[in-house]
Parts: C-alpha cells; structure tokens; sequence
C-alpha cells in the first residue's frame, strides 16, 4: 500500500510519519449510560473525530469487549461503516482479550480484523438469562398481587411458572436476532468464512488462532507493529476513547441507590467476562 502524501504542515514541521486515528472500545456493550459502558451515545462522537482526519490514511479500532445490548452493538457497527463509506478509509480491527458476542458483531465492520493468538472472538449467537423464585413468596408469607392488560404481559415473571407458550415465543424471539447476527457476519466475511453454518454460528467462542483457520478474522498481530510495517516507523498514533468515571460516591438523600445500582451494574459486567473465562 503506497504511503499518503506528506501534508503541507508536516513538511514545514519536518514531521513525516502519517496519523492514524485510533478508537478505543472497550466494556460491556448496554444502552446503560453508566461509564465502562459501550454504546452508540458514547462511541458516536469518538468515531465521528476519528474518521474526521483527512490525512489519515485508515481508522484503527480496538475492540475488548465480551458483548451485550444486540441493538447498540448493530448501532456502532453500522455507524462505522456509514462513515468509513461516507470518507472513504479503510477499517482495521485489532482485538485485544475479546471480540465476542456484541464485540465481534462490531469487529466485522472492520475491513480486516486483527488479534492476538490468545484474543476470544466468536460466540455469533443469543443468550436470556434470568432467575425464577416460583414459591419463595409463600415461604416467606408475601401475598403477591399482578394485574395486567394483555395474556402475554406477565412474560420473564420470575415469581411465576414459566409457560411453554412464553418459551416458545422467546426462543423465536432469540432467533429473529440470531439471524440478523447472521446474516451481517455473512455479508461482512463472504468468501473468507471457511466453515459450514452450523459450525460458525452455534455460539461458540474460539481462540484468535483458531478464528482465523475458520476465516472469523484475517491475520495475528498487533496495532503498533502492524500500523508501522503498513504506514512506516514514523506513524503517529491520535487516540480516542470514552471518558472512565469512578463509582460514585454516596451523597445525602439519594446517594446509596445510586451506589448500589453502581456496584450492580459491575456485579453484571464482570458476569457477562466472567462467561468467556476472563
């Protein structure tokens, strides 16, 4: 690939090594607004900048995250790609510990996607969990009461019995999304998925290695050596990526919902790593 034309500033600053943007994505990916989070209201403007560099000669994104929200994730996925057309730059993906689920939805908006030997990237299926606590209110002595409008309303009740007919719908439900899921990996990798369906698409998560013998990615490596081999020594990395808060603290009055949604909320995250052993 022939290396971008030096721009006026850089030959009047003597600085030859060409700007790579560099988008950081990483967390569970949840419409949540919690920081940590991944979501199209955080990682819009970060791409937004990003694919902004005219000079630039591709956009990097680094991914690790174990998925999530299929809906954000389709939403960053197709907001990379509406502006990579829009500028005309290629996409590079390169994944850390992991691309899987929601995370590898988002990857294969890149051109190419580039991982570690050890990276986990995969799990191109769909997952409902929940609790049921049918008869614990008995024990206790609780009287609960449940009005609705609607015979289906009452559906995911984890003080109620689960119904065939509410499993039934919710097993179509996941397939719907499944499919979608499907049918974007199929249309992003083509000719390079080198596997049948119903060894791809089973929600199995593999290794980097193994990924790329299954045609899942393109190549083992990693962003500096790869950006440097490709754009020269002299590449200059522009990083972005969404602010990191801290829990908050508890104030007077409302303060201990807050902190208790917020260790909720990390309580779920490290569930969902916890799933791909990480």
């Amino acid at each position: 690939m022939a290396r971008p034309a030096r721009t006026w500033l850089q030959r009047l600053t003597g600085r030859r090594g060409a700007i790579v943007p560099v988008v950081k994505l990483q967390g569970v990916i949840s419409a949540d607004p919690r920081p940590g989070r991944l979501n199209i209201a955080g990682v819009a403007p970060l791409l937004k900048r990003a694919f902004a560099i005219k000079s630039a000669p591709a956009v990097a994104i680094i991914i690790n995250s174990p998925g999530g929200s299929p809906v954000q994730s389709r939403l960053i996925y197709k907001r990379i790609r509406d502006l990579a057309d829009e500028h005309n730059k290629p996409v590079l993906v390169f994944v850390e510990d992991a691309a899987a689920s929601g995370g590898y939805f988002i990857a294969v908006a890149g051109d190419e996607i580039i991982v570690d030997p050890s990276s986990l990237v995969g799990s191109v299926g769909v997952i409902m969990a929940g609790f049921g606590f049918v008869g614990l209110l008995d024990k206790l002595g609780v009287e609960r009461r449940v009005h609705t409008a609607g015979n289906n309303k009452s559906t995911l009740d984890p003080f109620l019995p689960e119904k065939a007919s509410d499993i039934e719908r919710i097993k179509q439900f996941e397939l719907d999304i499944h499919q979608t899921f499907i049918d974007v990996v199929k249309s992003r990798r083509g000719a390079r998925l080198k596997a049948p369906d119903d060894t791809l698409f089973t929600g199995e998560w593999w290794t980097g290695t193994r990924g790329q013998e299954l045609g899942l990615v393109d190549a083992i490596g990693d962003l500096h050596e790869t950006l440097r081999t490709r754009y020269g020594k002299d590449v200059r990395l522009k990083v972005f990526e969404p602010k990191r808060g801290l829990i908050s603290l508890p104030r007077i009055g409302f303060s201990v919902v807050g902190l208790a949604g917020d260790v909720a909320a990390t309580i779920e995250d490290r569930a969902v790593w916890a799933r791909l052993g990480l």
